[in-house]
């Protein structure tokens, strides 16, 4: 039986990236998940996540941010693979209501360069994007789109690089810490550590019993349109949007080599009980065909051009706490036990920073970033 120094469960966004944080550190790791590598079935897929620094949930996530923006740029040169494309984000809405504040706020304070329009002017600019004539708009143009599931791959091939054992199609079905290390028991056998790293997406609950009742898994749908009109490829400048409408938060991005325009809603989202039951099933619901329906109607409205022709769709889950704020934490009274959870919808973009952090948690270094917000005892 192998002694690890770390075993990692959950090889999605935050596990790959701390696995090979933790393996290129020299540590011995093992990192486990149930299915294969950068699968569909949790939060960490449907080709593309939107990126940003001027936060407009709260500014204490820009530090955060910045290091997440290195840490990508070194992926991409140490692995020769490009995953961040810098698009530029615009995003719309009132000039009272909760996005344009949070984003002026964040780049005020920390001097981030944006670009305010009238949704007019992002029309001339985009025909493809208006908004409400008493709106406001915002250009970030150093944000734009990461490439999901190759970020996931491409982490895990470090991982793998650096001394990592990976153990995918492999279900964990218990797992125990004590003062002498932890021990996880799968399908393919027991496994010790000297720590134990939980990062499980929608399945935190279940794996970590102490987090039940503070997160909330909600079902997601992502659509791709086929468009009726040019314009809308990356290959045109077409840029990432997000607007804040009286129906909710919607977003999208541009059409990669032909494979629509996607489009999907931050806003709602069905709640589930079992993610492993509800991947397997295809089937809309009332409450699916309500954001189908709502997501048409935004596309009608604000994207000109796009039409409502649906020529795929994909499902992935929001794992959120009441306040969708991150869990980063170790586990009360178990300190050889570390959990990130909670990502609430926004947090692939920070997997790159987040896998540093948990990293440095497992091997008992304090993280030089401000983590103490994510705090299990806020709860």
């Amino acid at each position: 039986m192998a002694i690890w120094d770390v075993i990692v469960i959950g090889a999605g966004g935050v596990g790959s990236a701390a696995a090979m944080h933790l393996a290129k550190s020299g540590a011995r790791v093992l990192g486990i998940d149930q299915y294969q590598p950068a699968h569909d079935r949790g939060s960490s897929h449907g080709q593309t996540r939107i990126i940003r620094q001027a936060y407009f949930e709260h500014p204490s996530y820009v530090p955060l941010l910045r290091r997440a923006y290195d840490l990508w740029d070194e992926l991409e040169q140490n692995s020769n693979r490009k995953l961040f494309h810098r698009t530029g984000l615009v995003e719309l809405g009132p000039i009272d209501g909760v996005v344009i504040p949070g984003v002026l706020r964040s780049a005020k304070t920390y001097s981030l360069p944006i670009e305010p329009l009238l949704p007019a002017e992002v029309t001339e600019r985009w025909p493809g994007i208006r908004g409400n004539h008493d709106w406001q708009a915002v250009i970030e143009k150093n944000a734009g789109f990461l490439k999901v599931e190759e970020c996931v791959q491409t982490h895990l091939d470090l991982a793998r690089q650096f001394g990592c054992k990976l153990m995918h199609n492999c279900k964990v079905h218990q797992w125990e810490a004590g003062p002498r290390g932890v021990t996880v028991v799968t399908d393919q056998g027991s496994e010790q550590a000297a720590h134990l790293l939980v990062a499980g997406g929608p399945w935190s609950q279940t794996l970590v019993p102490a987090l039940s009742g503070k997160l909330r898994v909600l079902r997601k749908h992502l659509y791709w349109f086929d468009p009726e009109r040019s314009g809308f490829e990356e290959t045109d400048g077409f840029p990432c949007f997000f607007h804040e409408t009286s129906n909710g938060f919607f977003y999208g991005f541009p059409s990669l080599n032909g494979s629509g325009v996607k489009v999907a809603r931050h806003s709602g989202g069905q709640p589930i009980e079992q993610p492993d039951n509800d991947a397997a099933a295809d089937d809309f619901d009332d409450t699916d065909m309500q954001d189908q329906q709502l997501v048409s109607d935004y596309v009608r409205e604000y994207l000109p051009g796009v039409g409502d022709r649906v020529i795929s769709r994909a499902k992935c889950y929001y794992t959120s706490t009441p306040d969708e704020h991150f869990v980063i934490d170790h586990l009360p009274d178990q300190s050889n036990v570390t959990i990130v959870a909670g990502l609430s919808g926004h947090g692939f973009k920070f997997t790159s920073v987040l896998g540093e952090i948990a990293s440095q948690l497992a091997q008992g270094t304090k993280s030089t970033l401000d983590i103490g917000p994510f705090g299990i005892a806020r709860f």
